[in-house]
């Protein structure tokens, strides 16, 4: 008994196919994480009680919850409340980026609290609105101190993508566990996916830092 990958040599285009599904789930939900992050980030500081009241239960809620759980929820729940049939992709992006937002809302609102206070208030006494401050003073200024923690969060997210085998969307797991169905050996297609996995994490981790010293160079 022993490692034997020459077998699965045929069948390495099928698993690298799955590079493209995964990718295409992680930057989706991404972008929406992002984007809701921020509303919540918002909801998080605003005056009105019922909007940050609103953020901290969603946030509570995503965050006090497995993943696995909203992803079979979202697509198993959606068509018995609905009748509706959610595609597995379409159920993966969005429960994706719906607990990416909890998790980057507090990013967010951690790096908006960092920025100097003086600065919104310099802002105000120039006559520059509020709304007009947050989203061109501060929010950059903390978007920019914050981005090695949004990397990180990225990376999460091109792991746990990987979840998403269960409800038999063919990522990156799920294509490596058909390999082993088929040869009736799961370790090496298995392995054959972590080093794609790490590859990929590998990559977005060296562009994050060129990113990152390019940002710091412009200050």
């Amino acid at each position: 008994m022993g490692l034997d990958f020459q077998q699965f040599i045929p069948s390495l285009p099928y698993l690298l196919k799955g590079i493209t599904v995964t990718l295409q789930i992680v930057v989706v939900a991404g972008i929406i994480g992002f984007v809701l992050g921020i509303i919540l980030s918002i909801f998080k500081l605003s005056k009105l009680p019922v909007l940050s009241w609103i953020a901290a239960i969603y946030t509570s809620v995503f965050r006090g919850t497995p993943l696995v759980l909203q992803l079979m929820i979202i697509y198993f729940g959606v068509p018995q409340l609905t009748g509706i049939q959610i595609e597995p992709a379409i159920a993966a992006i969005l429960s994706f980026g719906l607990n990416s937002a909890a998790y980057i809302s507090e990013i967010i609102r951690a790096g908006i609290l960092a920025v100097d206070r003086g600065q919104k208030e310099a802002a105000m006494a120039l006559g520059v609105s509020p709304r007009q401050a947050m989203f061109d003073l501060i929010l950059p200024q903390a978007l920019k101190n914050i981005f090695p923690a949004l990397i990180n969060e990225a990376v999460s997210l091109t792991k746990e993508s990987a979840v998403v085998t269960v409800i038999g969307v063919t990522d990156i797991m799920r294509r490596a566990y058909i390999m082993g169905g088929e040869k009736y050996a799961y370790l090496e297609p298995m392995i054959l996916a972590g080093l794609i996995y790490y590859v990929l994490v590998m990559i977005l981790t060296t562009l994050a830092k060129v990113v990152e010293r390019r940002m710091r160079r412009s200050d």
